[in-house]
């Protein structure tokens, strides 16, 4: 038996400092969930869970406040008015203008369900971001890629859409030829990978940093100084859990400022 399986495991009770316990350092199995039921070939698992939870929680809300909207807002339809607002007048209508209206909806609800997945970790018996797990972000990026291509072609016709989406204005010609297909590559291939992506790193790398100073403040209790190895450990765990909440408001705000000015590219007059 080697040394490595003579140590007790690190998760195991009264295992800490100093005890010849290793440090359980967590990985991606923390993103690795059990089925919690199986239809076909198809996994329900917890991020599903917690995703359906958001979209509900999103639709009840905006639903109870406006079903029977009042000249004198309730408390409720208060609330939903001031965060409607916030992404029409603080994204949509700054970064797409007045033709941006009709998509105020759509933006509003995807600004509100990123934000929730988001705040998942932080909630009791949830306890993770919906968007750490990349079929998420990418999903809802893949929604923005399909919504400002087809108002880019739909603008513009095929031609024209080609043309917005790789013949940048007020360029010499002579640099055309390398500008084109970096346009072309960007504009179709990169954007809806970076919208995806930016949402899901710093969701990942958040919850991973949580997730391991809150083990370490059990960790690292241990006799003499123990006590304040944990309590220094537990500290920076709320800081960053603080920390957290900021980011995943700034996550939700920034992919629906992205999606609004790949949408205001899309509607914009041609070159």
């Amino acid at each position: 038996m080697s040394a490595d399986q003579l140590t007790p495991l690190a998760s195991e009770a009264g295992c800490h400092l100093f005890s010849g316990c290793g440090f359980p350092a967590p990985g991606l199995n923390e993103f690795q969930f059990e089925p919690i039921f199986t239809i076909g070939s198809v996994d329900f698992n917890k991020p599903m869970l917690l995703s359906m939870i958001a979209a509900l929680l999103v639709i009840g809300f905006f639903w109870a406040a406006f079903a029977r909207p009042k000249l004198l807002p309730g408390k409720l339809q208060l609330v939903g008015e001031i965060g409607y607002d916030f992404v029409k007048r603080s994204i949509v209508l700054e970064t797409i203008g007045k033709k941006g209206e009709k998509y105020v909806p759509m933006l509003v609800s995807m600004f509100f369900f990123v934000w929730i997945m988001n705040i998942m970790s932080v909630i009791p018996f949830a306890q993770f971001p919906v968007t750490a797990a990349i079929g998420f972000p990418a999903g809802l990026a893949a929604v923005v890629w399909v919504t400002y291509m087809g108002l880019t072609f739909k603008k513009h016709g095929f031609v024209g859409g080609l043309k917005n989406l790789c013949w940048p204005s007020g360029i010499p010609g002579w640099v055309m030829f390398i500008l084109v297909p970096i346009e072309f590559f960007s504009n179709i291939f990169v954007r809806p990978f970076t919208l995806a992506v930016r949402a899901f790193a710093n969701m990942f790398a958040g919850h991973l940093l949580i997730v391991m100073f809150s083990i370490a403040s059990w960790y690292l209790l241990s006799p003499s100084l123990g006590a304040l190895y944990g309590s220094a450990s537990f500290i920076v765990a709320v800081g960053l859990t603080g920390f957290e909440l900021l980011v995943q408001f700034l996550q939700a705000y920034i992919f629906v400022m992205l999606a609004s000015s790949y949408i205001a590219g899309a509607l914009e007059e041609a070159h």
